[in-house]
């Protein structure tokens, strides 16, 4: 069998079209999960601690030209080494948050497993001998 035949056979079992449609809705919720960090909760959590963005949260490594604007996207654009220890909270933040929803995604999806009733069993088909005795046995008796 051609590598091309084994590719293509590979390519459609049902577990890589799963796995694609997984990733593409991965990243969609990913999406959704950042913006909720960073559009809802880090403003609140900024809000508690005096700052209103983790993300400019730095420390200078290098020396800061004069002019250089004072924020993280400044130094970075002057060239500065930089510490971007809030941006790295945020990233932390937003993995914590990620993990946990789907944490209780896969508990409430056993939950239900565990919950849904097992459909009864069909009982197995009377084999053809029996049923040929049976259907004798009932015509004798009439």
């Amino acid at each position: 069998m051609g590598m091309l035949q084994e590719f293509k056979e590979f390519a459609v079992k049902g577990n890589v079209i799963d796995l694609a449609v997984g990733v593409i809705i991965g990243g969609a919720f990913g999406k959704i999960v950042t913006s909720m960090v960073d559009d809802v909760i880090m403003p609140i959590v900024g809000a508690i601690f005096g700052s209103l963005d983790f993300t400019n949260l730095y420390l200078a490594l290098g020396r800061v030209p004069e002019g250089t604007p004072a924020t993280l996207a400044g130094l970075k654009a002057a060239g500065v080494p930089t510490l971007a220890y809030g941006n790295f909270i945020t990233v932390a933040l937003n993995f914590t948050i990620m993990a946990f929803i789907i944490f209780i995604m896969v508990k409430q999806i056993n939950r239900l497993k565990r919950e849904a009733p097992a459909a009864p069993a069909e009982p197995p088909a009377t084999p053809e001998d029996i049923a040929l005795l049976r259907e004798i046995r009932d015509s004798l008796r009439k």
